[in-house]
């Protein structure tokens, strides 16, 4: 099992009732999947290119739990409180296991590169 995230890269908004309110009911949507906040509200510091807007990023046990929480009737009954008023993007994506090496992943890369020329 590997842990997932939802990313969103929210676009910035002029303030509306609906937005608190899907805040304020967010939470108990994420909670029986163990879903929980890892970036909300932060400040974004831009070090390469350009991204207009703020990051949220949830964590899940896994990639089956963040699609069962995004599709659930609770989640989907608050989302138009957000997509309504804010323009965003948002992806569904597993993290690494705990003994990824890069090293290995480039070497892989390499092998590929050099089959193929």
């Amino acid at each position: 099992m590997m842990t997932a995230y939802v990313i969103g890269h929210l676009r910035p908004a002029a303030h509306h009732d609906d937005i608190v309110r899907y805040i304020e009911l967010i939470q108990d949507t994420l909670d029986p999947f163990d879903g929980r906040f890892l970036v909300h509200g932060a400040e974004v510091e831009v070090i390469e290119g350009a991204w207009p807007g703020g990051v949220v990023i949830i964590g899940f046990p896994d990639l089956a739990a963040a699609h069962d929480w995004y599709d659930s009737p609770a989640y989907q009954e608050i989302l138009p409180l957000r997509t309504d008023h804010i323009e965003g993007d948002v992806i569904f994506v597993e993290g690494v296991a705990p003994e990824y090496d890069a090293k290995r992943t480039a070497a892989h890369i390499k092998a590929q590169a050099q089959a193929s020329a």
